[in-house]
């Protein structure tokens, strides 16, 4: 008898197709034109762009089935999220209540249980039993990975690393039928390059998705909302270029005060190049904003979703390039607060002003501004439905 050794059983097979078995099928949007089921993509912009509201509002109409801002709709389906950067329960959460979720359809990515052992979800590592656990679930249309930098398990400023942490992604994608949006961020001190080019990390991470969005802030123009644009950078399944305007809004969830969450408002479709429509707002933000109106900004933004320790933000400042002391000195102009977390706990920082909210205080009061809306919290949801989501003992 022949024995075959290790080695021989090992051996890697390469299959083969040929292309008379494989007939061409069509791209399947969940929004024409933005985001395709059975591909990775992503979505970028300097911290505080509003990347991660532009997410949750996106998995917002995918789980209801609501209207995109082009006004198209989207076919409901269930939405998997995981985040190693935001807090389900006081930023996720409230955030998709407030975008009008159907939070039945919504899913979060709690963990990992290996044998007894409970540990935190690894992107690079934990994959194959994310898509296991996905198939279990019924119509998963959009899942989202943020940061999507966690998939590299090695250097993510080398392409073959990149390529080989991400491919996992674009397999499931194709595997499962669902669209996979990543969320990563811009490199510091990129401004006036390729959008591509200003991705954080390898080219890699621009050229393996089949599309690539990009979110920046633009300083007010003579009204109360920040403008920001949101345009393709990159689109291997239809036309590149193009985008929308957003404003990002803020406010109290009906009957509770304490939880704040923020939302996005569509203005006006943009029609132009990526390159060039980033680079006419980011120099309008230059012009107008100056280095005291970016600290301003940088503070706003990072408390539009919910406080944040004196630590976070100390994070985010160098994280920022922006010295601590300049934060302290425009805190005030901000129109920022502080106070203890309780006896024993630390301090933090919050809004004091906050832009006019959109949600109504009286049954007369029932309609938002004049601006198209991705997707609204629904008037009807139960105030002890929306406590019920928020402190759920499974989120």
């Amino acid at each position: 008898m022949t024995r075959r050794n290790r080695n021989d059983q090992e051996r890697a097979e390469v299959l083969l197709a040929s292309a008379n078995e494989l007939p061409p099928q069509p791209i399947d949007w969940l929004w024409e034109g933005w985001l395709a089921t059975k591909c990775l993509q992503l979505i970028a912009g300097a911290p505080g762009a509003g990347k991660t509201t532009l997410a949750m509002t996106m998995a917002a109409a995918v789980s209801r089935g609501g209207q995109m801002p082009d006004g198209s709709h989207v076919e409901a389906g269930c939405v998997v999220i995981w985040s190693g950067e935001d807090d389900y329960r006081t930023t996720l959460v409230p955030r998709l209540l407030a975008a009008g979720a159907d939070m039945t359809r919504i899913t979060f990515v709690m963990g990992v249980r290996r044998g007894d052992e409970k540990l935190s979800f690894d992107p690079a590592r934990d994959l194959p039993e994310l898509h296991a656990a996905i198939r279990l679930l019924p119509d998963v249309r959009l899942i989202i990975i943020d940061p999507v930098v966690s998939a590299v398990a090695k250097d993510s400023n080398q392409n073959s690393d990149v390529r080989r942490g991400l491919q996992p992604l674009v397999d499931m994608a194709a595997a499962l039928g669902a669209a996979v949006l990543g969320i990563t961020h811009f490199s510091k001190g990129t401004q006036g390059r390729e959008p591509l080019e200003r991705l954080t990390g390898s080219l890699a991470f621009g050229a393996v998705p089949r599309l690539v969005m990009v979110a920046v802030r633009q300083s007010p123009s003579g009204d109360r909302l920040e403008r920001r644009i949101l345009v393709r950078a990159k689109s291997n399944n239809g036309p590149d270029g193009d985008g929308f305007e957003f404003h990002l809004r803020n406010g109290e969830l009906p009957d509770h005060p304490n939880i704040q969450a923020s939302w996005v408002e569509w203005g006006p479709p943009l029609k132009g190049t990526a390159r060039a429509l980033l680079a006419e707002a980011e120099m309008e933000a230059y012009a107008q904003a100056g280095p005291v109106g970016e600290v301003v900004a940088f503070l706003r933004d990072m408390l539009s979703g919910r406080p944040q320790s004196v630590e976070e933000l100390k994070q985010a400042a160098a994280e920022a390039g922006v010295a601590w002391r300049t934060i302290e000195r425009q805190k005030k102009r901000a129109g920022v607060g502080s106070r203890k977390r309780g006896m024993g706990g630390g301090w933090e920082w919050f809004l004091i002003h906050e832009p006019e909210s959109r949600f109504p205080k009286t049954a007369e009061d029932t309609h938002p501004l004049d601006l198209v809306p991705f997707g609204g919290l629904r008037e009807s949801l139960p105030s002890e439905e929306i406590a019920e989501a928020v402190h759920r003992e499974d989120f």
